[in-house]
């Protein structure tokens, strides 16, 4: 993937991911145009990828079940008037995947050439077959159960979600 721009963050705590996921919520909502964008979520089980996948859908104004796509691969949510530039949200994990090419077989090209967001957990069990991400957020779990963030914008998009992203959040050097 070509990265275009870079953000480095801390998460001291849960709170810390929620006002992240407000924030780019928020970048999301004042989308000048119809949003059809793709953002990966890397890291090892228990980095918070599903925690920071539930806080965005929540301040895009989900309510109700988010359920992890664990089993079922694809959980899709529409979203009401106030996030109409966002479009449908449909949130993926490949963890399960043994074959990148099972991306192929499922349909998900459809999908992810369609308008709306595009959530993905474990890209890398896709590997070769997923359009290239908007922005890849990376997270390490730290010994204090802090989280290292990692910001990488893959399209002007991308960095467009980048700009002002995070502010108030604790950034490393």
């Amino acid at each position: 993937m070509r990265i275009l721009e870079t953000r480095h963050l801390q998460w001291a705590d849960e709170a810390a991911c929620e006002s992240f996921a407000q924030s780019l919520a928020a970048r999301l909502q004042r989308s000048a145009t119809p949003v059809n964008a793709s953002i990966e979520l890397h890291g090892p089980l228990g980095a918070g990828k599903t925690s920071l996948t539930r806080h965005l859908l929540r301040a895009l104004g989900v309510s109700g079940r988010i359920k992890s796509p664990s089993y079922a691969v694809l959980e899709s949510y529409g979203l009401g008037p106030d996030f109409a530039q966002v479009g449908e949200v449909s949130h993926f994990d490949f963890y399960r995947f043994s074959d990148p090419r099972e991306w192929e077989d499922a349909g998900f090209r459809d999908i992810f050439a369609a308008p709306g967001l595009k959530l993905s957990e474990w890209p890398d069990k896709a590997a070769g077959m997923l359009p290239p991400a908007d922005l890849q957020i990376w997270l390490t779990v730290q010994e204090d159960d802090s989280r290292e963030v990692d910001l990488r914008a893959g399209s002007d998009f991308g960095v467009s979600l980048l700009q002002g992203l995070g502010q108030g959040l604790e950034a490393r050097a």
